[in-house]
């Protein structure tokens, strides 16, 4: 029985610059998250593949093998709102069940739509109501199958554009002719992989002849045995989904890769953390900083403390792991920065400290006061003097299974700017 559609919309954010943009259409195009030779393509156009690009290839390495490449900046806001439309146009086909990524959505079949013929017959009628009232560039490959597993590895296996159906029936011979490997199967990372070829599990077929304990031991938990049971088409209960870290990271712009700079958008980027964990209704136990520099060098530091959601709190922990990096670090051109809050608890499930909850309170009302005015007045409206001069220099940016909330972050249409700041920021005690 069928029970589910997977829709992969191809090569996303650079299709949403060709539908945007008619003079990219045809051409190879990259989509980087800031201008520069060094920084990492997060999106590959149909044509820049069919010439060999994959995602993550470096700027100056795309422009030798395709002199004739287009590299463009990546603006979030228009591929969310591209989002919204797509699975508006995909709602009025057939109920989304999930939203796996910005460019990935689970499909619920009901009723007759579970028939071969009907749920074939609704994959182009999507596509048709997509290219219509969307966009004839946004193409989307569909799967169908009994459960999500199957449904996604179908929509892997024909690209741009594809149509390919699973059934019970079609398990695993199906699978094994079109030459389906363990790892294009979601939950095979190169890890479990590993540890199936040590089992002697090399290949689909020996994968569907192992038994559910067998899976269970090469997995080491109940999840083998839920994986024996989803490739057969089985339809489980997913668990739910627990929120374990809020991060931000960013790529400098040449012209900010020094240790000022980098410092300042870090307090930015902890800055937008600490209001999407106040956001979620969260309380953070923990801070991690990351540095990373052009030579590949790196540096992180994670220090734990009692649960808050205080930016004044935030700050002060930042400011003390950037004092204590080792000196050997100091002086280079750092390339890349990121913070994660983690440790979180759910807010019903916080008790304030007996001897600072007065202290506590006070900050929650300032943090909430914060907040609401830039949600009003829009972003940096006020922020914390750590990240003075950076308040441009950390963007919105889309992580494949987290899509911001434009409302939230207030995006500034300004942001393209690249403003040098005019001294280094302050980085002591914070003020408003």
């Amino acid at each position: 029985m069928l029970r589910a559609l997977a829709i992969d919309f191809n090569s996303y954010f650079a299709s949403v610059e060709q539908q945007e943009r008619p003079e990219l259409r045809g051409q190879p195009v990259i989509v980087v998250p800031v201008m520069a030779e060094t920084t990492g393509a997060i999106a590959v156009s149909l044509e820049a593949k069919a010439a060999g690009l994959k995602r993550n290839v470096r700027v100056a390495e795309a422009r030798r093998l395709i002199p004739g490449l287009v590299v463009v900046e990546s603006r979030p806001e228009v591929y969310i709102d591209y989002h919204r439309k797509l699975r508006a146009v995909v709602e009025r086909c057939v109920p989304v069940a999930k939203v796996q990524s910005i460019d990935e959505l689970e499909c619920e079949l009901t009723g007759s739509l579970r028939e071969r013929a009907h749920a074939v017959a609704l994959a182009g009628r999507i596509k048709a109501a997509i290219a219509r009232e969307v966009g004839p560039h946004l193409r989307s490959s569909i799967g169908i199958g009994p459960n999500w597993l199957l449904a996604k590895l179908a929509s892997d296996l024909e690209k741009p554009d594809g149509l390919v159906v699973f059934d019970e029936t079609d398990l695993p011979a199906e699978l094994i002719r079109r030459g389906v490997a363990l790892g294009d199967f979601t939950g095979i990372g190169a890890n479990m992989e590993q540890r199936l070829h040590a089992a002697g599990i090399r290949d689909v077929a020996q994968l569907y002849a192992a038994g559910r304990d067998r899976l269970r031991a090469i997995w080491g938990g109940v999840e083998g045995a839920r994986f024996h049971d989803l490739i057969r088409g089985v339809e489980l209960a997913r668990d739910p989904v627990k929120h374990r870290t809020i991060g931000h990271g960013h790529v400098l712009p040449p012209e900010l890769r020094h240790d000022e700079a980098a410092l300042a958008i870090l307090h930015r980027l902890l800055q937008k953390a600490a209001m999407r964990l106040r956001h979620e209704g969260f309380f953070a136990g923990g801070l991690q900083v990351t540095v990373k520099w052009r030579n590949g060098g790196q540096w992180s530091d994670d220090r734990a403390f009692n649960e808050t959601q205080d930016t004044l709190h935030f700050t002060r922990v930042l400011n003390a792991m950037w004092a204590a990096r080792p000196a050997r670090l100091r002086g280079g051109a750092p390339l890349q920065v990121g913070i994660m809050l983690h440790r979180l608890l759910p807010g019903a499930d916080h008790t304030a400290d007996l001897f600072t909850a007065d202290q506590e309170k006070t900050h929650a009302k300032l943090l909430h006061a914060v907040d609401r005015l830039n949600r009003t007045f829009g972003k940096n409206s006020v922020y914390f003097g750590g990240a003075h001069g950076s308040t441009g220099y950390a963007p919105m940016r889309i992580a494949f299974t987290r899509i911001p909330d434009p409302e939230l972050e207030e995006i500034d249409r300004s942001l393209g700017r690249r403003l040098r700041p005019a001294k280094p920021p302050p980085t002591p005690d914070e003020d408003v």
